[in-house]
């Protein structure tokens, strides 16, 4: 299994940026697949995720509204639209997939919201 992550970067205040996560190794359009974040000094928490099919999104109570997640498993890849960035969605943030208690995670995208 391998997810190679792009995009992130620095942005400022109100800004926005898009995520993205190509898959491979698995077969992508069965299994739901997720987004975490993880602050200096903070545990890892989960930003959003989304059904193997797209229909079923769910966000953290932070980031809605605000935050799109969505997928193309033509493309094996799932995506994380973030807009009017703050600055404490600061973070270093990872895309992730499961099956019972394995979990696999990507190589992980800095994202820096400062003006």
């Amino acid at each position: 299994v391998q997810l190679v992550q792009s995009g992130g970067g620095l942005v400022q205040p109100g800004g926005s940026l898009r995520l993205s996560c190509a898959a491979s190794g698995f077969t992508f359009s069965s299994y739901d697949m997720n987004w975490y974040r993880q602050a200096p000094g903070k545990e890892r928490e989960e930003v959003a995720s989304i059904s193997y099919l797209g229909s079923v999104t769910r966000y953290a109570d932070s980031v809605k509204g605000r935050f799109t997640i969505s997928r193309d498993n033509a493309r094996n890849t799932v995506y994380l639209q973030m807009n009017s960035l703050k600055p404490e969605d600061t973070a270093v943030y990872y895309c992730n997939v499961h099956w019972g208690l394995v979990k696999f995670w990507g190589q992980g995208t800095q994202v820096t919201v400062s003006s």
